[in-house]
């Protein structure tokens, strides 16, 4: 596979609406052609034993059970409310209008 030319790093800097150096673009040329140079390495190892993987790992819900537990009283949980009406917290409108 021949790596990537100037222009095609040109090509997908302009893509990615990167505005790019000369410095830069060529540090890119490098870097990106050196990541497809492992990437064949890789691509020669022999995989034919190694089954197909679609996740990496165990698929398991990993939450806690949903328990229903007390919830805290109405006092304790609008006591540092700014503003509040019975036991409802009074916050200001986010979509326009008067807060009453």
């Amino acid at each position: 596979m021949a790596g990537l030319s100037r222009s095609d790093v040109e090509h997908v800097a302009h893509l990615a609406r990167l505005g790019m150096t000369t410095a830069e673009l060529d540090r890119l040329e490098g870097q990106l052609n050196h990541i497809l140079e492992q990437y064949m390495k890789l691509a020669e190892l022999d995989t034919d034993a190694i089954p197909p993987t679609a996740q990496t790992i165990e698929l398991e819900n990993i939450l806690r059970d949903d328990v229903a537990t007390p919830s805290l009283p109405a006092s304790a949980v609008l006591g540092n409310a700014p503003a509040r009406e019975g036991d409802f917290v009074i916050v200001p409108p986010i979509l326009g209008g008067d807060a009453g």
